[in-house]
């Protein structure tokens, strides 16, 4: 079945019903018990004085009190979380914040404040009236002051009739900061993504992953084989164990001492995150069969450069690029913080900032660091929140441990709040 993804104001005619519903059980619960204390006051003649027994008022006004605060404590704590109250369920309307998600307390706490001032000035004429005694005076007051409250809180209700944005805003949602939405006839704005709508969490169309000379000098490289004079390994090469193919097989008249033990390379304890490659066979080329090659020279480095044939420039460096889940796409630097409003930490070197919207404030202030490392990144929690986690390209999901560096391949997603950003390779 389609959807509406529009939003919808909700018409004058559904927040009149559902203030209605929503402010009738707790004027009833006043009504009745106010009626039944009014009723149950006595007078008497004492020494030439009235005396009146207000105890009955006393316990079921306070009852009354006690019940309708209680009942709007509820439905206050209701809204603020989810736009829902009685009547907004029944009517098929929400209310929200200007950005489209949960209003907040003091939001709606203002919006009732606003709409049940006539009601609540009422309440406050029949307190005065128990405690200076206005019993004969109480109908002619509290009768004009209830109904002028009640057509207070209609008028601020109906408001939005004269709202010149399409009617979204009551006096009421105009001074609260508040919008109302039908969701019945189009979208629920506080469950699919605000004003702006549901974030697309589709599959991205990044640039394959593609393998590159490693910038890291020392890395796992694929050496050319050498082929020694036969019994004199070369310097820092065990002898072979297997006959090269193009090479007759010769049997020494004496084994040759073991080789030392290869010193370990300093670039051995880095992390083979780097892609290995392998160079081409033109770099050296099989020699003929019976051909020895010459001994390699005292001053031969095995780190040195080696220049591609028919180029004139240095290898191509990968460049890592991430795109948020709203489609936005940057390039990333050495170092970057993500988060809501990244700050680096005291005595932190210089860093990319990259801010990201949150309206739901799922993200922490600085949420990540990501420091770029050849083929991936190093993605640490910045003791977040509402954490972070990693999805691998082949589906697995892992939640970060704050604090601790983790690796991430190109092809791979990070999560942070609410929010996801995929790491692609250009």
């Amino acid at each position: 079945m389609a959807v509406n993804l529009q939003l919808v104001p909700a018409a004058a005619g559904k927040r009149l019903g559902a203030a209605v519903i929503d402010w009738l059980p707790g004027v009833a619960v006043l009504v009745v018990t106010f009626a039944i204390g009014f009723a149950g006051i006595t007078r008497t003649r004492s020494g030439g004085f009235i005396v009146y027994d207000t105890s009955s008022l006393v316990l079921f006004g306070g009852i009354g009190l006690g019940l309708t605060l209680g009942y709007l404590f509820v439905v206050l704590g209701l809204e603020a979380r989810t736009g829902k109250t009685p009547g907004n369920l029944l009517m098929g309307i929400r209310s929200a914040d200007q950005d489209g998600y949960a209003p907040g307390a003091g939001a709606v706490f203002l919006r009732g404040l606003i709409t049940g001032a006539g009601i609540l000035l009422a309440v406050l004429a029949a307190v005065l009236v128990v405690v200076f005694k206005w019993f004969d005076a109480a109908l002619p007051i509290l009768g004009p002051l209830l109904l002028v409250g009640g057509a207070w809180a209609v008028l601020v209700v109906v408001s939005s009739r004269w709202d010149r944005d399409g009617g979204l805003r009551g006096w009421n949602d105009t001074a609260a900061k508040t919008l109302v939405f039908d969701v019945k006839a189009g979208r629920d704005p506080i469950t699919t993504g605000g004003i702006q709508g549901p974030y697309s969490f589709a599959p991205l169309d990044l640039p394959p992953v593609q393998q590159v000379l490693s910038p890291v000098a020392g890395a796992n490289v694929a050496q050319t084989p050498v082929h020694p004079a036969p019994g004199h390994p070369a310097p820092g090469h065990p002898a072979p164990r297997h006959p090269a193919p193009h090479a007759p097989l010769q049997t020494p008249a004496a084994q040759p001492p073991a080789p030392a033990p290869q010193a370990p390379s300093p670039s051995a304890a880095l992390p083979s995150q780097t892609l290995p490659y392998s160079p081409p066979a033109s770099f050296a080329p099989p020699p003929a069969a019976g051909h020895r090659m010459p001994p390699p020279h005292v001053d031969d480095d095995v780190e040195r450069t080696q220049v591609r044939p028919g180029t004139g420039g240095p290898a191509p460096v990968a460049v890592l690029r991430i795109r948020l889940d709203d489609g936005r796409d940057f390039q990333l630097d050495r170092s970057v913080l993500v988060g809501r409003n990244p700050v680096g930490q005291a005595g932190e070197q210089q860093a990319q900032l990259l801010a990201v919207d949150d309206p739901g404030r799922s993200i922490s202030k600085t949420h990540l660091h990501l420091l770029t490392d050849g083929a991936g990144i190093w993605v640490t929690d910045r003791q977040s929140t509402n954490g972070s986690a990693v999805t691998t390209p082949d589906g697995l999901r892992t939640p970060l441990v704050p604090g601790v560096p983790t690796f991430v391949t190109p092809g791979s997603s990070v999560h942070f709040g609410d929010r996801t950003f995929y790491l692609g390779q250009a």
